[in-house]
């Protein structure tokens, strides 16, 4: 009976219930070698049993490990939150705006941002893809219209539902509120709810209210802005300032950056930008700055309603002085463009030469003489958007004859085969430039530039630019089937170049015409770099060899076997680079002409210029006793920090020089001490004596060329000696002027080097320059 009841015991129990029976494991297994004997067929029913008790088992442990791998992967990697940011601004309907809401700290701003907050917040709420993961929401400012409210909003959303609120947020229907006007308490209107993501250099800076300014445009008066600490410390590092700018309802504003220094442009450096908002939502910016800039470049930017935002953005690193900026209003544009009904006029984009406001629609509508056609010639054209190919034109451009132009082009004409032409100017919200200047005149279509040569593009250029080795046509169409002179090689593309020029190594051309035939020299190297017997226009190397490459000094290129013609080239080469471009002409800038020397004689100030070709020597003319300034661009400001002033210890004048035709009125004058070079100190390149310079080269700043010596002679009555060459341009224009003379004439090579070609010399008769 006892092993009976322990059999049936043990066919329902676990092994616990065995052992409390009093049996060890031994015992146990007696016991169940036993038992067969007693009852053979419960004990084949057992077995089954046992091993599926086992195998469920078995499977529920696999389930709960399955699972807890699962619930750990899930909150450990795939729920991990990230932060999102979003900038943006709503319209409240049903409300008034009072000047307290441009004060943040005052109790009617935090009455209406606390109404505000809790609308948007039930905006989000009403969302499943916004509402869940909605932290916090901060309103920023107020503005006109009725009410605008500008706001950012954070939230923590798992890494698998970032795309959901992403597309969510960036749906206006999704933001959409639910107005129930029957409930009693007072409740906001809004529409027009818009976000953006923040940009992330924002959403990681620090917010400092020490850094944030609100200012109102005064009626009739401008208004000035700084930097914390402007000029006399740096802004501070890792920081992100606001300077909310604002007008009234009626107007808009103009902002100019007087002065500005940042850190150069780099990846991650600081800037600035400004938004044609209150808000710094990137559809609404109009420019990104950093580096620095002179006074003279156009930092001057519209908007298009009475707000602008500043944002100063800035890393861990670097100490600058920052900006000076000026704000007024004007009043809001009631329109853009017009009929024009002339013979001839012209027209700009608003406010040219500052950039045009952003959110632009203009249309010109032009008709001249109904016998007359009529023809757009834009002399100037920016109208450039970054990151948009001119291909494209998606953003700012102009549209004539169903055509649409963007970017930076030189000058060009568009023409119409009737009296009338339509001319549309459209930018968008976002980054503006500094549009167009445009004229516009009626033509004969039998004889569109009378008297003239008509380039393919429609421009006019006079008959002697035809066929003169120089492309004056955009397109290069007045050098094309030309006949060229003897002294000449004709391309296959029709252009004319020197003789002198082909085989040299470099497309003279533009179609490699010039250089597709030319033989291989005794050293490998192109026939124009060979060596040849020396002569007086060729260049001879250290070693006494000579080589016919013209030019071959300091162009990058070793073309001596002793690599003669490639030393001493620590010059002509400046650090100075263009940033943006400047209002109304050609201002220089700090550190573009950094050999540039301005000599002064004692109580009188600056009389003439210089140019430094080493650390200790000056190249000048017309003698005396001087004191040169390096470094310096503004005469007013002689103690300027990058000004260097030195004393001089003697003056070497020319030996032949002659007080009557001015010939070989050149000197060299060693400083009492060596310069220090800077960025915006620099020594010029002096050329060889075989350095050619060719009839219609181009000399900087002025842009004027060299003129024929032949021309020249019958112009000025056979004044000019073999040491002098003449330059300009024949139809005016561009002049030296009084103070000039002994400065640079300065020649820039293929290599971005430049060299100097000559000194300035002014005579009673003639402007032109020397060797």
């Amino acid at each position: 009976m006892f092993f009976s009841s322990a059999e049936a015991d043990l066919g329902a129990c676990g092994l616990v219930t065995c052992h409390d029976h009093g049996r060890d494991m031994n015992n146990l297994d007696e016991g169940v070698e036993f038992l067969p004997a007693m009852n053979s067929k419960k004990m084949e029913k057992r077995g089954p049993k046992r091993q599926v008790v086992v195998t469920v088992l078995i499977i529920v442990f696999l389930l709960v490990s399955l699972t807890t791998g699962l619930l750990f992967w899930h909150f450990k990697y795939r729920s991990t939150p990230i932060r999102k940011v979003f900038n943006g601004h709503l319209r409240v309907l049903n409300w008034e705006f009072l000047d307290a809401y441009e004060n943040s700290s005052s109790p009617e701003f935090s009455m209406l941002a606390k109404k505000v907050k809790s609308t948007v917040e039930e905006i989000y709420k009403n969302h499943a893809d916004i509402g869940p993961y909605h932290k916090e929401t901060v309103i920023t400012a107020f503005s006109e219209g009725s009410v605008i409210a500008y706001y950012w909003s954070e939230f923590l959303v798992p890494k698998y539902r970032e795309e959901s609120l992403d597309r969510a947020m960036a749906d206006k229907q999704s933001l959409v509120q639910r107005w129930n006007p029957r409930l009693r308490n007072p409740m906001l209107k809004v529409e027009s709810v818009i976000a953006f993501p923040v940009d992330p250099s924002i959403a990681h800076s620090a917010r400092d209210n020490s850094c944030m300014f609100s200012l109102h445009a005064k009626e009739g008066e401008v208004t000035s802005f700084t930097t914390p600490g402007f000029p006399n410390s740096p802004y501070p590092n890792n920081a992100l300032c606001y300077w909310a700018l604002r007008a009234d309802a009626s107007s808009t504003i103009s902002l100019t950056f007087k002065t500005l220094e940042l850190e150069p442009c780099k990846h991650d450096s600081d800037y600035i930008k400004v938004y044609n908002s209150l808000s710094p939502v990137e559809p609404h910016a109009l420019v990104r700055l950093c580096g620095n800039y002179a006074p003279s470049y156009n930092l001057t930017f519209l908007s298009s309603q009475n707000v602008m935002l500043v944002t100063l953005v800035t890393n861990k690193e670097g100490r600058f002085p920052g900006f000076k900026a000026e704000f007024f209003q004007l009043p809001k544009m009631k329109a853009c463009g017009g009929t024009l009904k002339e013979n001839s006029g012209t027209f700009t984009t608003p406010y040219y030469p500052a950039h045009y406001p952003p959110d632009t629609d203009c249309i010109w509508n032009i008709e001249v003489p109904s016998i007359k056609n009529v023809k757009v010639r834009f002399n100037m054209f920016f109208v450039l958007e970054p990151g948009i190919p001119v291909s494209s034109c998606t953003k700012d451009y102009v549209q004539i004859n169903g055509t649409r132009y963007c970017g930076e082009r030189s000058q060009f004409v568009v023409a119409s085969t009737t009296n009338k032409i339509e001319i549309r100017f459209h930018s968008d919200q976002s980054y503006t430039d500094t549009g167009f200047s445009a004229e516009f005149l009626s033509y004969d279509s039998s004889d569109p530039c009378p008297g003239k040569f008509t380039c393919n593009t429609g421009r006019c250029i006079d008959r002697s630019m035809r066929c003169d080795g120089w492309l004056d046509c955009v397109d290069g169409s007045d050098e094309r089937s030309c006949s060229c002179a003897a002294d000449s090689f004709k391309c296959d593309n029709g252009k004319c170049v020197p003789s002198t020029q082909k085989c040299d190594g470099k497309d003279d051309c533009g179609d490699g015409s010039d250089e597709g035939s030319c033989s291989t020299g005794e050293d490998g190297l192109r026939a124009g770099q060979t060596t040849v017997p020396c002569k007086e226009y060729t260049y001879k190397c250290r070693s006494g060899r000579c080589i016919s490459k013209q030019n071959p000094e300091c162009d990058g290129e070793q073309d001596c076997e002793d690599h003669s013609d490639e030393d001493n080239c620590n010059c002509g080469l400046r650090s100075y680079i263009r940033k943006s471009r400047i209002v109304g002409g050609q201002n220089s800038d700090v550190g573009e002409w950094p050999w540039q020397v301005s000599l002064h004689v004692k109580g009188q100030g600056h009389i003439c210029g210089a140019s430094l070709v080493s650390a200790s020597w000056l190249v000048y003319s017309d003698p005396s006793l001087w004191t040169a300034y390096l470094g310096l661009t503004d005469q007013g400001d002689l103690s300027g920090p990058n000004v260097q002033t030195h004393k001089i210890k003697r003056i070497i004048s020319h030996p032949f020089f002659n007080d009557y035709t001015y010939d070989y009125d050149i000197a060299v004058l060693e400083l009492q001490s060596p310069v220090t070079f800077t960025a915006i100190i620099q020594p010029i390149c002096l050329p060889d004596a075989t350095h050619n310079f060719p009839v219609g080269k181009d000399l900087w700043k002025a842009e004027i060329r060299l003129i024929n010596q032949t021309v020249c002679n019958q112009l000025l009555t056979d004044q000019l000696t073999p040491r002098m060459m003449c330059v300009g341009i024949l139809t005016g224009g561009v002049d030296a002027c009084q103070g000039d003379s002994g400065g640079p004439l300065v020649s820039v090579e293929p290599s971005s080097r430049m060299f100097l070609a000559g000194v300035v010399l002014l005579t009673p008769a003639a402007e032109h320059s020397k060797v």
